[in-house]
């Protein structure tokens, strides 16, 4: 069986430079939006690993939150966002791999990161998230429900896959059909709340 390559900061960087940017759905998503709307506590501090193009960080930062940052492994991501937004706090736009990333959240963004990384990292995501998390924090957003037939990434996968994996570490408080997805993707997503135990 042939060996991927590594999915590192190389390999990012040059889907940034080739334009080769499918994963972007263009503005943020409908359940992430819907989510952000009800929260009331804008002050809560939130993390968005692999941030990509930034829709969901600048909505929060737009619609007055105040303590969002951003992880991402290119550093062409990270300048985009400050080619949109020059306001925003530069030094909440991390250059890091989320793996070493050490700060506590009391929410973390997940959309499309998760499966942008190989399989084999899930186990060490599910493990990094608890120790980013807060006690009682929240990892919230969106996975795929369904498993892509070429190549990732983007990488596919199904619900009891997910229960199993996170169980382990955390609590899932909701893991459902996302009811109002974008068109591209009804029926294939998944939208969660997962909280760090005490």
């Amino acid at each position: 069986m042939k060996r991927m390559k590594p999915l590192n900061e190389e390999f990012w960087a040059a889907q940034y430079q080739a334009n080769n940017t499918y994963w972007n759905a263009g503005a943020i998503t409908t359940p992430l939006r819907e989510y952000f709307d009800q929260l009331e506590d804008k002050s809560i501090k939130i993390l968005i690993p692999g941030v990509g193009h930034g829709h969901e960080l600048l909505y929060l930062y737009r619609n007055g939150f105040t303590n969002v940052t951003a992880v991402d492994i290119t550093r062409e991501a990270l300048q985009k966002i400050r080619e949109v937004e020059p306001d925003f706090p530069s030094d909440s736009l991390v250059h890091a791999d989320f793996f070493e990333h050490s700060e506590t959240y009391d929410l973390i963004v997940e959309q499309t990161f998760f499966c942008s990384l190989q399989p084999e990292l899930r186990a060490a995501y599910v493990t990094k998230i608890n120790q980013l998390l807060k006690p009682k924090g929240k990892l919230m957003g969106l996975l795929f429900d369904f498993c892509f037939t070429e190549a990732g990434p983007p990488f596919g996968g199904s619900y009891l896959e997910y229960q199993e994996l996170f169980s382990k570490a955390l609590s899932i408080r909701t893991m459902e059909k996302a009811y109002n997805s974008i068109k591209p993707r009804q029926g294939r997503e998944l939208f969660i709340i997962i909280e760090k135990n005490d």
